[in-house]
């Protein structure tokens, strides 16, 4: 297959970009703001600018749309900028798969949901509470609506190994590494399902591979609240000094509404998959512990 990866310097599309290239696939990786060596510029907001990628020559066969302003506090207090950045460049994307003719993968989000009964399968009713989730959502509905044989991955708490080392568990991973030490305010009321963002590439290809739409979940094995996560990662530092208050989310005063139960039931792709190992946080913690 041809592929292009929107937003392939961020850590989803990093990871898919790497898997793809791996596996066979001709692969063309973009950037927006952050660029590394392995990607090319394309601005999703300014589709028909000269300094963009020629997707025209390339004729992909699949576009993997990867990008979105996804700082959840920053989201609510620039509502404007957030769905200029998460549903318009989605529509301009969705101009690009129906000009090529190209099959359309949307990665989306557990904050579609108001987090008040996951973990969540694929039926259940969306609701967000706040501006991330809410464009997320308006994003992925468009996508739908207008692609009927799109594929939509929701996704959550995502982790591993990308260039800026921005996810949480890398964040941690790598001032334990560097002897730092740690001052951790996390909540103990909000649960998620780590992913591992190599295991949402593996998954993503499987699908594409065997055709399939429609929208599915993608969550790791585990399933646990901050406090959980970053102990469970700082086991594996023992050296580490660090001073952890755990609070409830009312007490922290973020910008933005959390869904507290998140996270997903994904059935629906193990049913198709049943072979396939979701990766945990103690293993991938554990490589980054030896290397």
């Amino acid at each position: 297959m041809k592929i292009l990866i929107v937003g392939a310097s961020g850590l989803v599309g990093g990871n898919c970009l790497k898997h793809f290239i791996e596996e066979g696939h001709q692969v063309i990786g973009t950037h927006m703001s952050y660029a590394t060596n392995h990607t090319v510029f394309f601005n999703t907001l300014k589709p028909n600018i000269k300094s963009n990628f020629d997707v025209k020559s390339f004729q992909p066969d699949v576009i993997v749309h990867c990008g979105a302003l996804t700082h959840v506090d920053y989201c609510e207090e620039h509502i404007k900028e957030s769905y200029e950045k998460t549903v318009k460049s989605t529509k301009n994307i969705i101009k690009l798969a129906k000009e090529y003719n190209s099959k359309l993968v949307y990665l989306s989000t557990d904050y579609v949901f108001d987090g008040k009964k996951g973990p969540y399968r694929e039926n259940a009713p969306t609701h967000p509470i706040n501006i991330y989730g809410k464009h997320k959502l308006m994003a992925e509905k468009a996508v739908l609506k207008e692609l009927t044989n799109s594929l939509v991955l929701r996704i959550t708490n995502v982790y591993g190994e990308e260039e800026r080392g921005k996810n949480f568990v890398s964040r941690i991973i790598n001032q334990c590494k560097e002897g730092k030490q740690l001052n951790l305010k996390l909540p103990f009321d909000q649960y998620a399902s780590p992913t591992h963002a190599w295991d949402i590439a593996r998954a993503m290809l499987l699908l594409l591979e065997d055709q399939h739409s429609g929208i599915f979940h993608i969550g790791g094995t585990d399933y646990m609240n901050r406090v959980d996560l970053a102990l469970r990662i700082l086991k594996y530092f023992p050296e580490t000094h660090y001073e952890l208050i755990t609070a409830d989310t009312e007490s922290l005063g973020q910008t933005a509404p959390r869904p507290l139960m998140g996270g997903f039931i994904k059935a629906k792709f193990s049913s198709l998959y049943p072979k396939f190992i979701f990766s945990t946080v103690d293993e991938y913690v554990l490589r980054q512990s030896l290397g």
